[in-house]
C-alpha cells in the first residue's frame, strides 16, 4: 500500500496490491466477522471491501472451465496472477502447518 503527500499537502490516494486485497477478502469470508469489523481491522473503508469482494470474492475470478486466453500477453498476465495466488496460498498453508505444530506441542 502506497501513500504519498501531494504538493498541496493533501494525502494522495492509497494504492493496495492485489495480494493485499485478496488476503483481506479471504480473511473476511473465513473469519465470520462483519465488513465493518474487517475494514477497521485492516484500516480500509467498507466500500473498498465491497468492491474487492465483488472482484476477488468466491463469485469473482475465472471458473475452472473458462476458455484459455487468446493472446500471449493475456496468457502471460494469467500465469503471473496464478503464480501470485499460488505463492499466497502456499504461504497460508505453511502458516497453518506451523500453527498446528505449535498447538499440538501444548
Amino acid at each position: 500500500m502506497d501513500q504519498e503527500k501531494q504538493p498541496d499537502g493533501r494525502r494522495a490516494r492509497k494504492h493496495y496490491t492485489e495480494e493485499f486485497k485478496r488476503s483481506v477478502i479471504d480473511h473476511w469470508i473465513n473469519s465470520g466477522k462483519t465488513g465493518v469489523q474487517v475494514a477497521q481491522e485492516f484500516g480500509v473503508k467498507i466500500w473498498n471491501l465491497r468492491d474487492w469482494k465483488r472482484e476477488f470474492g468466491p463469485a469473482g475470478g475465472k471458473p475452472v472451465d473458462a476458455p484459455l486466453p487468446k493472446t500471449p500477453d493475456e496468457m502471460t498476465r494469467e500465469i503471473q496472477q496464478l503464480r501470485r495466488e499460488l505463492a499466497r496460498v502456499t504461504m497460508q498453508r505453511d502458516i497453518l502447518k506451523k500453527t498446528m505444530g505449535i498447538l499440538s506441542e501444548e
